[in-house]
């Protein structure tokens, strides 16, 4: 019931109510300390700054009683407990002003820092409703649907096209393609046979499979993946407040010269004016200003800070980890190359033969090829037969002519037989990361298509700019060796790893923080989430990338510009150094303003007054970084 109490009281709604009784409360002071003839304020039953006092100072109060009791050894000193000491002090001497002016100006700067610093939960909520809730189980040759926690290892499930894999396993019949992206990102379907391993959580695209548990509940792959954000979120500290660790030596010194001020002067109100302007509340609103500002610089680029830590963290981040599907590339496959091996066939026939052919087919290599031929007004005809063999490729009839589209496997079993210079076309392919479709008629193979992901053509700028700021980079994929490697030659990346799971990624994280090392982590994907988390600062494609990695993201970059981080780090840069500028003046002030109550030329409502226009000035510097120009 008390916290309830006091989580109203420190709401922003109280807040503003705290404000306006200040304001009428303020006003007689103003005119009294001007010279003029104090506003009567006879009309009210009570004093105006008792309302302030009530509702700002007793969450202040709550806050500082709570961290005495509960935090161990020196942290028990805040600076809660200094506004506290300050408004009780001020409101003995009679001085209600002053008492909550203390109060509010710390209220407000809490709710600056709790909106800069609050992170939703949703991204965890929906990897965890990815999680199958059922699986096809085989017993006795028949098919019972059952609850996947009742799912236990060594059971036969079976696994329909476009069914979700419930549990990991191993392929005992059936060969189907199985989208892996969840778990590594891989733009492609990968074709799995018998004996192949798949992974709980990701899709069966094609053939019908049965499939043999391996492991089931919290070993699968999908759970271990939803354990890693978790734990990597528990592992997120808020930003820590400058004023209360600052408080450790604040409050004895101010208590000791205020102490020492009394004593010397034998006056009581020069004890508590020394404690009045002595409060931190420059000091508290100067973080929280100048990162609500530079988040709202940010806000202008399409580029979304979620939390000042973040933001504090990016300028010293010196390892910049990259995705590289949907993230360096934009994560969708076009026709890159169409070669003829037979002079009978031009690249536009074949082109025509197998859109004509795939026109059918479900495969993501299939639609690519039809949306290029569809693209370039390519002829395509409906096939008269079509046979599709899951994770090898198609057979179609157009004509009366007999074609095969697939992978050098299936042409194989097919009796199509592949010359050395044909082997050596799919090798320099394979080689620039792309993936083929091989054509054949019923006697020879007469051409290849090659697809590939699309760079995009910001990358290679990022990368340069970077490098020039010296900040290392690796790319870290799931996809394989081949396929990253032509990628990252063609931005200058240098550091490859490649073929990783989501646990693999993280793993490639902690390795360089365990170096000393600030890693910035950029992904779009599901399977991105955990190393998101894990990273110093995680930042995610907003535009295409997936809402669970958008919400495990300390920053999201709206318009998928990935060239917006360069600007990011020299934001951040320039907002540390505003903090530390707004931090060094405020202290300044604040030395000034102890001297003057020592001398006796402060009391408590002119102190106050002081310490309220350092507070305003800080504001002031935080809000030139919003209109700030950052290259």
């Amino acid at each position: 019931m008390l916290k309830k109490i006091n989580d109203f009281l420190a709401g922003v709604p109280a807040t503003i109510v705290a404000g306006i009784f200040l304001l009428l409360d303020l006003v007689p002071h103003l005119t009294e300390e001007l010279g003029g003839s104090a506003l009567n304020l006879n009309f009210l039953p009570f004093d105006p700054a008792w309302v302030t006092v009530i509702i700002s100072g007793i969450p202040m109060l709550y806050l500082a009683v709570w961290r005495v009791i509960h935090n161990p050894g020196i942290s028990k000193i805040s600076s809660a407990l200094l506004i506290s000491i300050a408004m009780i002090a001020a409101i003995a001497i009679g001085d209600l002003f002053a008492a909550g002016e203390v109060a509010w100006i710390m209220a407000i700067g809490a709710i600056l820092e709790e909106k800069t610093t609050e992170r939703a939960k949703k991204g965890l909520k929906k990897l965890i409703s990815l999680a199958p809730v059922q699986g096809r189980r085989i017993v006795d040759g028949k098919e019972e649907m059952v609850p996947a926690e009742k799912i236990g290892e060594g059971d036969v499930l079976r696994i329909l096209p476009g069914e979700t894999i419930p549990v990991d396993g191993v392929i005992i019949n059936g060969e189907t393609s199985v989208d892996q992206s969840i778990m590594t990102g891989e733009s492609l379907p990968v074709d799995k046979t018998v004996a192949d391993s798949v992974f709980c959580g990701t899709i069966n695209r094609f053939g019908s499979i049965d499939i043999r548990a391996t492991k089931v509940g919290e070993d699968s792959s999908l759970q271990k993946l939803i354990r890693m954000v978790q734990e990597a979120e528990d592992k997120k500290a808020p930003m820590a407040r400058i004023a209360d660790i600052a408080a450790s030596w604040l409050v004895p010194v101010a208590l000791l010269i205020a102490v020492i001020a009394g004593i010397v002067t034998k006056d009581i109100v020069r004890a508590v004016t020394v404690l009045v302007v002595f409060c931190p509340c420059a000091l508290v609103l100067a973080t929280p200003t100048s990162i609500m500002a530079a988040i709202g610089q940010a806000t202008k680029r399409g580029v979304i800070i979620k939390s000042g830590e973040a933001l504090e963290k990016m300028g010293k981040v010196q390892t910049v980890a990259f995705d590289k599907t949907g993230t360096l590339t934009y994560g969708r496959l076009e026709v890159s190359d169409v070669i003829s091996f037979d002079k009978n066939y031009s690249e536009n026939v074949l082109l025509s033969l197998a859109a004509s052919a795939e026109a059918k087919s479900e495969h993501p290599l299939g639609k690519a090829i039809v949306s290029y031929a569809k693209k370039y007004n390519a002829d395509i005809t409906e096939s008269d037969v079509f046979k599709m063999t899951a994770g090898k490729g198609i057979y179609a009839e157009i004509k009366g002519k007999r074609l095969f589209c697939g992978n050098e496997s299936y042409l194989m079993e097919n009796g199509i037989s592949l010359n050395k210079e044909i082997q050596r076309a799919i090798e320099m392919l394979r080689m620039q990361g792309k993936a083929s479709v091989l054509v054949s008629d019923e006697r020879k193979c007469i051409g290849v298509l090659a697809m590939s992901d699309v760079l995009r053509p910001e990358a290679k700028d990022m990368v340069a700019r970077l490098h020039g700021m010296n900040t290392d980079i690796v790319l870290l994929t799931g996809d394989n060796q081949k396929t990253a490697a032509y990628f990252a030659k063609q931005v200058g990346i240098e550091q490859i790893r490649a073929q990783l799971l989501p646990e693999e990624k993280v793993s490639n994280i902690t390795a360089l923080q365990k170096e000393g090392k600030y890693i910035c982590m950029i992904g779009d994907g599901v399977n991105d989430a955990p190393a998101l988390k894990t990273a110093d600062v995680g930042v995610a494609m907003g535009g295409l990338g997936s809402d669970i990695a958008v919400e495990a993201a300390d920053v999201v970059l709206m318009s998928d510009d990935i060239s917006n981080l360069p600007y990011l780090k020299r934001l951040s840069n320039a907002t540390v150094k505003t903090i530390k500028f707004s931090i060094g003046l405020s202290m300044c002030i604040n030395l000034l303003a102890v001297t003057l109550s020592v001398m006796g030329i402060l009391n408590p409502t002119t102190g106050a007054l002081v310490h309220n226009a350092g507070s305003c000035l800080v504001v002031l510097i935080a809000a030139l970084l919003y209109d700030r120009k950052f290259k």
